[in-house]
């Protein structure tokens, strides 16, 4: 281990560029992921002026500096009479006292004025006239002033009405007889429907059948019998695979210790699912052979469509039914009591339910944004015992931070946020006093085998809350359990008071929910993707890690 080599490889990416940004294209109208993010990160900027010579703005300016040296005023403007008399006398007076000097260096400065006529005369700046600062003139100017306009509406105000009503005894009994009169009229006039759809039926009946009618019926007639048949031809093609299934033992395993060999059985594909990826697997309660694949991919620039398929043990040439959707396919989930309902989540934060026995390929349930659809995607769905009115209905998890409760309500799902994942010290202030409440991010979660409002949810900053359906204001406890994502949490089938959890961490733990520290931990040395506790045995649990251990 000591002599085992880790690679890293440096990249050039800015830690602080954003990611996951989405644009709204108004040509699709929906928003569209941003592929490519510009990793440059400046640090220091400085605004030069310099021009190279060779440019246009430079040629510019030296033209224009060739002129101003053309156009240099040659000749000084003329001295006033005043100061030219000052300036005599002043010179007189300087000659009288330095007439000897001069008689000294008349040599010398005759010579350095011989030398200074004989250069050329330098071009001599224009001096600046001298503004007189008590000669002024004062200007004024006005601007236009907007003119002011005073607009007004009137609505017409809501019609308002007071309403009254008074129950009794027989109030009520009237009602529930009014009730009975309008179903027997129902009941009547459907009475009456019936002979004219038996006419047309004989009508129909009259006339001779078309050969795509005919093709139909002769295919409906022998699909169930060519289902059989393929069953049969696949079991007698793979009878060695089942007889492994049901009778191989490794004789090595004598040998080898703790240490086991996995045998790989049948392999079941579908050629429109090649590019997807398996992000969900669900047995059917009822019928064991029976099981679900959803697809989809977690990669956030390749979203797509998902495709949930199902495939059964006694066909594995083929699968049994395949469901498409526009979204990619997180969780799904069977109902206990009812098989044939499958509750499925989605990347896009809707939930769905599938009924196996209609023949549509589209849910017979579905979330929208008006009925308090996840903002983020679903990462589990779990089926739960019936409300108080016997109603179906499942609980669900998302990144957005909550949990909730969907029930099935005559023909729409009916969503109740259950609980908030928000903790102390997450409330950040905003200017003018306003607070935001940050949550947390869900991603899965487990409810207690024997208490009904107890359960566990995990998130990605690691904690595990425990939480009960009838408290949505606050949580029983609060576990630091992980210091990354928590991946899984499972409750233990024997022992009613044990837990254990996984995460990217690289560890699995084993809890008590009374205690605030692990009892097991253990550490895998590669991120862990799911744990399950074994259904024979309570000390006995199997996990699997990223690197396919």
């Amino acid at each position: 281990e000591l002599k085992e080599e880790f690679t890293r490889v440096l990249t050039a990416n800015n830690p602080h560029a954003p990611q996951n940004i989405v644009r709204y294209s108004f040509k699709e109208r929906t928003y569209k992921p941003i592929s490519h993010v510009d990793q440059m990160a400046i640090h220091f900027t400085l605004n030069g002026n310099l021009v190279p010579k060779d440019s246009d703005e430079g040629r510019r300016q030296c033209a224009r500096l060739s002129i101003t040296s053309e156009k240099a005023p040659v000749e000084t403007s003329a001295i006033p009479s005043e100061e030219a008399e000052i300036k005599d006398e002043e010179s007189r007076g300087d000659t009288q006292a330095a007439g000897k000097e001069e008689a000294e260096e008349s040599g010398t400065a005759e010579a350095a004025e011989a030398a200074e006529e004989e250069e050329s005369p330098a071009p001599r700046v224009k001096e600046q006239k001298l503004a007189n600062q008590f000669n002024f003139i004062e200007r004024a100017s006005m601007t236009l002033s907007n003119p002011m306009q005073e607009r007004a509406c009137q609505t017409e105000p809501t019609p308002r009405k007071s309403l009254s009503a008074y129950a009794n005894q027989w109030i009520i009994y009237d009602a529930y007889v009014e009730e009975i009169q309008k179903q027997e009229m129902s009941k009547e006039k459907e009475k009456t429907k019936a002979p004219i759809a038996k006419r047309e039926a004989v009508k129909k009946k009259g006339r001779k059948p078309t050969s795509l009618e005919s093709q139909s019926d002769d295919i409906t007639k022998i699909s169930k019998a060519a289902k059989i048949i393929e069953r049969m031809v696949n079991q007698n093609t793979f009878d060695d695979i089942a007889q492994d299934f049901k009778y191989f033992e490794d004789a090595s395993d004598e040998y080898r210790g703790q240490q086991g060999t996995l045998l790989p059985l049948w392999k079941f594909q579908y050629d429109k699912t090649k590019s997807l990826a398996v992000t969900a697997i669900s047995w059917n309660p009822k019928y064991k052979d029976l099981f679900a694949v959803g697809y989809g991919s977690y990669d956030f620039t390749k979203q797509g469509q998902g495709m949930i398929v199902l495939y059964t043990m006694k066909n594995p040439s083929f699968p049994e039914y395949v469901f498409s959707s526009e979204s990619g396919i997180m969780c799904l989930d069977f109902h206990n009591d009812h098989p044939h309902l499958m509750a499925v989540g989605f990347y896009d934060g809707n939930v769905a339910i599938y009924n196996l026995k209609k023949s549509t390929s589209q849910p017979s349930y579905r979330s929208s944004a008006k009925a308090g659809k996840h903002t983020e995607p679903v990462w589990q769905v779990k089926w739960q015992k019936d409300d108080m009115e016997n109603n179906l209905n499942f609980f669900s998890v998302s990144s957005d931070g909550r949990i909730v409760s969907w029930t099935l309500v005559k023909n729409e799902l009916v969503h109740t946020d259950v609980i908030k994942l928000s903790a102390e010290g997450t409330t950040m202030q905003w200017p003018e006093g306003l607070q935001l409440q940050m949550l947390g991010c869900g991603t899965s979660f487990d409810f207690h085998k024997k208490i009904d409002n107890l359960f566990l949810v995990g998130t990605e900053e690691g904690k595990i809350y425990k939480c009960s359906k009838s408290y949505s204001s606050q949580f029983l406890d609060v576990f630091e359990a992980h210091q990354m994502a928590v991946d899984s949490v499972s409750w233990n089938p024997y022992h009613l008071k044990v837990f254990i959890s996984c995460s990217s961490d690289w560890t699995v733990k084993i809890w008590d929910h009374t205690i605030k520290t692990p009892m097991f931990v253990y550490d895998l040395r590669s991120a862990v993707g799911d744990v399950a506790w074994s259904p024979y045995s309570s000390t006995v649990f199997a996990a699997v890690t990223t690197d396919g251990k």
